[in-house]
């Protein structure tokens, strides 16, 4: 039966609310623009100032084979003043972030960013978005990657556009091989690498904030990636509507975007994917699909055919996909030995806003616009003065400019948790003690609500009731601490309500937890550091276990004490089923440990 969507005008706007949210994906458009054909641009290496460089805009659409469906692809060819058959030009490739198309402001300021800085640019709405027909597949390698290689294709001139426009103007390195690279953000960050799996003419990757592993993403587990994970509910029912709703937002469709097979405009299986985990039971062979499926439109399931030169941008503020998500990828494909860089910006799906960041209309004007620029320069102009630039690069929040570093911080400074709620520097330092909590039916701690923005409700500070989450805590810091990477936790907590259901073969009778880092000031003031926490479901409560925290790039300053909390539930996540009260042991021979990655200072 297929799914009802609601037409009314509320549902209207949500959706389109939605969209303005989820299309731009954090990435700034141009603040002022002119006419096609008008803009001022940078010079060649998009760094200093330049004449004028106008261009010309020819929307084109291209049927292109992906899965087993002919598909439409709706583009706009931005054509430099100057760049002919003699005179050829790299070429840039942009398609837009989920909800958004070609026309959003961030994928049109790609096409005009580039064309201005001399380079042949096609952006173009992805599939199941904007006038591009076929169905929504999730940046599958097999679907939307092999739609972008046909557009790659065209950029080689070896294939016409719909009404037989062809290109012979882009620069080559082979008869049929364009020098060309891609960016985008989010759908339009992950789509590069599933491309670059498939097509590896591709020279050059600038994915921004996008995933590594989708199955981890919507349903994370900190603790096991085999574990069926916390399903994030307010993150992807959101997105789905957003897909689901697509009659709202474009009235005439193209007949190849509805599925007749149980869901409007998504594959069948993202619906299937998107129904178990709501539905709260996850017994073994369903969410074994389901992890499956995620995982083959995923990065981690492709990377190894990966081979493009690849810029990784992610964001601190980011609840979606957290920078493990980026993090995982640049370490796939430098221990391969791709070419890799990672930057870590503020911006990310959560906000977070710095300034001086990323406007993909005047890239020269940021670090990591700049960075993009020469990360091109090396790789499509082949200047020999544009360097890749550091290894890895943060957004310091508490002083100007970016960290560098030749390699991410390993988890190195370990502390302890006391019986007595403290956090401690050393083993000998430790109380002997037990503390609990139990878990509520409803939600008792909130970190972030991905929804409150769309319906225009305020975001509350984060909280924990008490009684449902348990604190441990340093002493006031000496000198300031600079927390750069994914902290580490190993736990061990005692549960037998949970270990009387926790093999009962539906992983929903696991038992659920949640583990974030606070700040808190002298005046007792307490900030979740990015609104981040790892959620877990816990393999076995009968054997320790290890939590990968969210990753941060963040100081806490002298005075100020960090604080670690486990809680039982989180609003923005699926909890428990069923009451499991939680107790956690410390004793000097055997206490749960919290493991820092410092870039500066120490703790105690």
């Amino acid at each position: 039966m297929r799914r009802a969507v609601p037409r009314s005008r509320k549902a209207l706007a949500w959706v389109a609310g939605a969209t303005a949210l989820a299309a731009p994906l954090a990435l700034a458009a141009p603040a002022s623009g002119a006419a096609p054909g008008s803009r001022t641009a940078t010079g060649a290496a998009g760094v200093t100032a330049a004449e004028p460089a106008p261009y010309t805009v020819t929307p084109l659409r291209f049927t292109v084979r992906a899965g087993d469906r002919n598909c439409s692809v709706d583009a706009d060819l931005y054509r430099p003043a100057g760049v002919d058959a003699t005179r050829p030009a790299p070429a840039v490739l942009a398609t837009n972030g989920f909800g958004g198309d070609k026309r959003d402001g961030s994928t049109d300021a790609i096409g005009k960013a580039f064309a201005t800085r001399g380079y042949v640019s096609l952006v173009y709405s992805g599939l199941g978005f904007g006038a591009s027909g076929c169905l929504i597949s999730l940046d599958d390698p097999e679907i939307d990657g092999r739609a972008a290689a046909r557009l790659v294709d065209f950029l080689a001139g070896t294939r016409a556009a719909d009404d037989g426009t062809r290109v012979d103007y882009v620069l080559k390195d082979g008869a049929d091989d364009p020098r060309v690279g891609m960016v985008g953000g989010s759908y339009g960050g992950a789509v590069q690498l599933a491309a670059a799996s498939v097509d590896h003419r591709l020279d050059a990757l600038v994915p921004l904030i996008t995933w590594h592993d989708l199955a981890h993403s919507l349903a994370p587990n900190a603790a096991d990636r085999d574990t069926p994970g916390v399903f994030k509910w307010q993150w992807a029912n959101g997105f789905y509507l957003i897909g689901e709703g697509q009659p709202l937002l474009a009235p005439s469709l193209d007949p190849s975007r509805i599925n007749t097979l149980g869901c409007l405009h998504f594959v069948t299986e993202a619906c299937e994917t998107v129904r178990l985990l709501n539905s709260g039971r996850y017994p073994a062979a369903a969410t074994g699909k389901m992890l499956a499926f995620a995982r083959s439109v995923s990065p981690v399931s492709y990377l190894d055919r990966v081979h493009a030169p690849t810029l990784l941008v992610q964001g601190k503020a980011d609840s979606l996909f957290t920078l493990n998500e980026a993090t995982a990828t640049y370490e796939r494909l430098r221990k391969r030995g791709v070419e890799t860089r990672m930057i870590w910006q503020s911006t990310g799906h959560s906000g977070g806003a710095a300034p001086g960041e990323l406007d993909l209309g005047a890239p020269e004007n940021s670090y990591v616009g700049r960075r993009i620029l020469a990360w091109f320069d090396r790789h499509l102009r082949r200047d020999p003065a544009a360097g890749p630039g550091p290894a890895f690069a943060y957004h310091r929040a508490w002083a100007s400019g970016y960290g560098t570093a030749d390699r991410l911080p390993a988890p190195g400074q370990e502390l302890y948790l006391s019986g007595d709620g403290t956090l401690v520097d050393s083993r000998a330092k430790v109380t002997r003690g037990a503390r609990q909590y139990v878990n509520g039916l409803l939600p008792t701690s909130h970190s972030e609500s991905s929804l409150a923005g769309l319906i225009g409700l305020p975001d509350p500070r984060p909280y924990d009731l008490p009684g449902t989450h348990l604190g441990w805590t340093s002493a006031p810091l000496a000198a300031p601490v600079d927390l750069v990477g994914a902290p580490r936790a190993t736990l061990k907590v005692v549960s037998p309500a949970a270990a009387r259901v926790q093999h009962s073969g539906d992983a929903a009778d696991k038992l659920v937890l949640f583990a974030k880092l606070y700040d808190v000031a002298p005046d007792g003031t307490t900030t979740l550091v990015n609104r981040l926490v790892a959620p877990v479901r816990v393999p076995d409560v009968t054997r320790p276990f290890t939590v990968e925290l969210p990753a941060v790039a963040h100081r806490y300053e002298a005075g100020h004490r960090l604080r670690f909390v486990v809680a039982a539930s989180d609003t923005a996540y699926t909890g428990n089923r069923g009451i499991k009260p939680v107790t956690i042991v410390s004793a000097p021979e055997d206490t749960g440990t919290l493991s820092l990655p410092l870039a500066g200072g120490r703790v105690g």
